[in-house]
């Protein structure tokens, strides 16, 4: 009766068609999921984009033993992340600005979904997401409730905004049992903030969401410079990520023509695209950057594995962060990395030895760290191998993993442990996402 009753008062607002079904689906009824004992956990994340950092997340947790269901707004990179991850999709729009209607409909169906598969976990991450699924499984009682915390957008907001965005995020604290974060300084920040106790937050071995696969990123020749047009001889800075104020972009494109009046022959290569965030480059800027002669852009790229390759120096200018993936990647390859000493960055490199930190916001500091490192190949080489080393013991994405399996597993009660099917997996076991 209860059930009936919910379907018909929130009939208006759930989609026809709510999930994405794939061969690797385990199930797509509540009464599968009743009678199976692999506990269900549900992911969820507010922009399918974000599902470009849940690579061997999902399917390390399936493996493990767990009924995984991935939710976030629809898209082309959620329905191929199920696919490779080989984990149930559920498609529910959601915004990432405040927009009140629109985030009602958004808490309902969440509401409605968690209603009817009664998972025994949940995780939630970014802002909105976090939010409304993390409300919605209060509201419906799920039993262990995880709010995965992948960085603080309010620390470059300001005024009513930023006190909104905190607002939110000790009401979604508030509503976890458990707070995870992929970074120390993160943490910090966060404990700082008042955003919850330090009892609710936690931090897995050395942070990182995923860790990096060091088989697929590791140092290797640039087969990509003949396609791309770059001469032998010439040197190439890089960018890994999305386009946007947040991200620096700004300060590096100024940076950058300080560095090509002392270094001609250099290249800047920005792998990623002009995300349409609320932080997104203006047209001005976004003009001069497609038509800059030594700008190269990729746009959105799938595997951004070879790109490193080409690179003699990452550079990551970020205003916030979680724990940049961009960065251990580039550390894999073997190539040294400038980022910044904000929040999430700064856990990322270990300064004079696989990297240079600088402040945010001083597009001096970037191009004098970058023709410090241009001009000492041996410098940078050293640091390169230092970087790969570093992460190899660190940031193994086997080792990161299996500490997110084994710390999940301890969070279910004793009595789903005993009837579930959940096998360990060791902390230093090699996995390699899709």
């Amino acid at each position: 009766m209860i059930r009936r009753c919910i379907n018909q008062a929130t009939a208006a607002f759930l989609p026809k068609k709510r999930s994405v079904k794939n061969r690797f689906s385990t199930s797509t009824s509540a009464q599968a999921s009743r009678s199976s004992h692999r506990p269900r956990i549900v992911v969820g994340v507010t922009n399918p984009q974000t599902c470009l950092v849940l690579g061997g997340r999902l399917r390390t947790l399936r493996e493990a033993g767990f009924q995984v269901t991935l939710v976030s707004s629809p898209g082309a990179l959620l329905t191929r992340t199920a696919m490779q991850e080989g984990v149930e999709a559920v498609a529910i729009p959601m915004q990432r600005e405040i927009a009140p209607w629109a985030d009602l409909v958004s808490f309902v169906q969440l509401f409605w979904l968690l209603f009817w598969l009664k998972p025994e976990m949940t995780e939630f991450s970014t802002p909105k997401a976090g939010l409304l699924g993390s409300l919605a499984a209060l509201l419906c009682g799920v039993p262990t409730r995880v709010y995965f915390l992948r960085g603080l957008k309010l620390e470059t907001s300001s005024g009513f905004k930023r006190r909104i965005l905190l607002g939110a995020e000790r009401l979604t604290s508030a509503c976890s049992h458990a707070v995870l974060c992929n970074s120390e300084s993160l943490l910090n920040e966060a404990l700082a903030l008042g955003i919850t106790s330090k009892s609710k937050l936690c931090l897995l071995g050395n942070g990182s969401s995923n860790g990096v696969d060091v088989d697929r990123f590791q140092p290797g020749p640039g087969r990509l410079r003949a396609q791309l047009a770059i001469p032998a001889d010439a040197y190439v800075v890089g960018f890994v990520g999305r386009l946007t104020r947040d991200k620096g972009l700004p300060e590096l494109v100024e940076a950058f023509d300080t560095i090509l009046a002392v270094k001609p022959n250099t290249f800047l290569l920005l792998v990623g695209w002009f995300d349409a965030a609320e932080d997104a480059l203006g047209r001005t800027l976004r003009s001069r950057i497609e038509r800059h002669p030594r700008i190269l852009l990729t746009g959105f790229v799938a595997d951004v594995a070879p790109y490193y390759h080409v690179m003699d120096v990452m550079v990551l200018p970020t205003w916030r962060e979680g724990f940049p993936n961009a960065v251990l990647e580039a550390a894999a390859s073997g190539i040294p990395v400038v980022t910044t000493l904000s929040t999430g960055s700064r856990d990322a490199v270990v300064p004079e030895v696989t990297g240079l930190l600088i402040p945010p916001g001083y597009p001096v500091a970037i191009s004098e760290s970058v023709l410090k490192l241009l001009g000492d190949p041996e410098r940078r080489c050293r640091m390169g191998k230092a970087a790969r080393s570093w992460v190899v013991e660190h940031y193994r994405n086997g080792r990161v993993l299996g500490l997110t399996v084994g710390y999940y597993q301890s969070l279910l009660d004793r009595k789903l442990l005993q009837n579930s099917k959940i096998r360990s997996v060791p902390a230093d076991s090699a996995l390699n996402p899709i």
